[in-house]
């Protein structure tokens, strides 16, 4: 019989894909309503220490196969969020993504979401437009190993981090993680992008450039799963642009053992998570897989 069932970074899944942190996350029922419809885990809207409006509107838009957006990481904060968790955390698995400008944040934050019934940390290290956070702390290997080793000295609960696309040293990045400690690599975040309005000649997001993600970037994703496939031995969690099965395969192939869904809860709906399960299942069964292991990793072979 075929299983869906996965392990990665120390958490283990009866279904291997889960929510990627973003707008489809930010409360305590919507993340229920994930995991009532097929999601085996969902991971939180990033959360820091304070309070944070985000950006001024317009911050979304949807463009030719997938979204931009400049949400400026708008959130309730650490303490008002407890309130989210205590709804989701007894209806399912819930990774705790947060994010800081420094180690001490990142310890804090992973503390407090260990403290509020997280399964894992997801340590956002690569959002591309908020200034002082993500990218400025993600692409400097140095860093990333003191934030990762921070939040191991910590908690207990399994440490997860969150790659930028929009760097030329992944490996050193993923190597760093590695090197700490760390318990997982989730790649990719979006991609660097910008719309610019014609008729008012005018960038349209008010943050200029914001995050590209959906369909388009899955090649990308793909490609960095590969490649980190090659040089790291933790696992890794496939992120960009999946929508079907197909595209799950392909991240599991490429190495992922498990994979996340954002943009595809708005474009295909609420079901996703259903349909690529279904579709996995009579994928796996007629190519003789019988677990997601089995397939982890075959197109390096």
């Amino acid at each position: 019989m075929v299983s869906l069932k996965t392990e990665v970074g120390g958490v283990i899944l009866e279904r291997p894909g889960m929510v990627a942190s973003g707008i489809m996350d930010e409360t305590g029922p919507s993340m229920v309503r994930m995991l009532e419809n097929g999601a085996g885990a969902v991971v939180t809207k990033s959360v820091g220490l304070s309070p944070n409006a985000g950006h001024a509107n317009p911050c979304f838009m949807e463009v030719t196969s997938g979204y931009v957006n400049a949400m400026g990481l708008p959130n309730p904060g650490i303490d008002l969020f407890k309130e989210e968790m205590d709804v989701a955390v007894p209806k399912g698995k819930i990774v705790g993504s947060i994010y800081g400008a420094t180690p001490e944040d990142f310890s804090t934050l992973a503390g407090r979401m260990e403290d509020y019934g997280a399964c894992a940390v997801e340590l956002n290290l690569s959002c591309p437009h908020a200034k002082g956070y993500g990218m400025e702390v993600g692409t400097d290997p140095t860093m990333v190993k003191a934030i990762v080793s921070s939040v191991k000295d910590a908690v207990s609960i399994p440490v997860w981090a969150k790659l930028t696309p929009n760097t030329h040293i992944l490996a050193d990045i993923g190597r760093a993680v590695q090197d700490a400690g760390g318990d997982a690599v989730v790649a990719i975040n979006t991609l660097k992008a910008m719309v610019i309005s014609p008729e008012f000649a005018r960038p349209v997001l008010s943050n200029k450039f914001g995050g590209l993600s959906g369909a388009a970037v899955k090649p990308v994703g793909v490609r960095a799963i590969y490649d980190l496939r090659t040089v790291l031995d933790i696992p890794l969690i496939g992120v960009g642009g999946i929508s079907d099965w197909r595209d799950a395969a392909e991240y599991i192939m490429a190495g992922a053992s498990a994979f996340q869904v954002g943009s595809a809860i708005g474009t295909v709906g609420i079901d996703v998570f259903d349909r690529i399960n279904k579709g996995l299942e009579e994928f796996m069964s007629d190519y003789g897989y019988q677990s997601i292991s089995s397939m982890v990793g075959v197109a390096h072979e």
